[in-house]
């Protein structure tokens, strides 16, 4: 693998986070969820920071954490579902490791995300729907797209790693 980085990408609900867990151990690499990291930093939930002091703050947290994280090795980072529409964002990840876009349909993304209370942007199933459809084509700039469907975890990972 010649870059020392994977970037995990895609909706809320895609499995961002445990498919993330499991690739990092496979390769015994460290595993890094940024949303966590920026928790951490706020002392707060991600869905205060965005009620409190807005997207756009949030978003330039993000950024700056996505920043330190590119200079990291052997680490896989597991994105918020937001951060790689930005073509800035795009940019760091393309010049320092290899994205890949855990892709769902809109029915299986919205059950897993039904009746959780820390995801800002979910409300209705119409407004998932209408975001996804936004999200889509700059998830599709992703080095590598797999289809998690009804999989188990662990069979993505490795889907992941034979697919670098």
């Amino acid at each position: 693998m010649k870059k020392p980085i994977i970037y995990i990408v895609g909706f809320m609900g895609a499995g961002k986070t445990s498919v993330g867990q499991s690739l990092a151990k496979l390769l015994g690499w460290r595993f890094v969820d940024l949303d966590q990291v920026i928790e951490e930093l706020e002392g707060r939930p991600i869905r205060d920071i965005f009620r409190d002091t807005g997207e756009p703050y949030f978003r330039e947290i993000e950024h700056r954490e996505l920043m330190r994280a590119a200079s990291w090795k052997e680490v896989v980072v597991a994105l918020g579902g937001g951060t790689f529409c930005a073509d800035l964002n795009r940019q760091v990840m393309q010049e320092s490791g290899v994205s890949v876009w855990l892709d769902a349909s809109l029915d299986i993304l919205y059950a897993r995300c039904a009746g959780k209370e820390d995801r800002p942007l979910f409300t209705t199933r119409e407004k998932m729907q209408a975001l996804l459809e936004l999200r889509r084509p700059f998830y599709a700039k992703a080095d590598l797209k797999i289809d998690t469907g009804e999989r188990s975890i662990d069979s993505i990972a490795e889907d992941i790693l034979n697919s670098l």
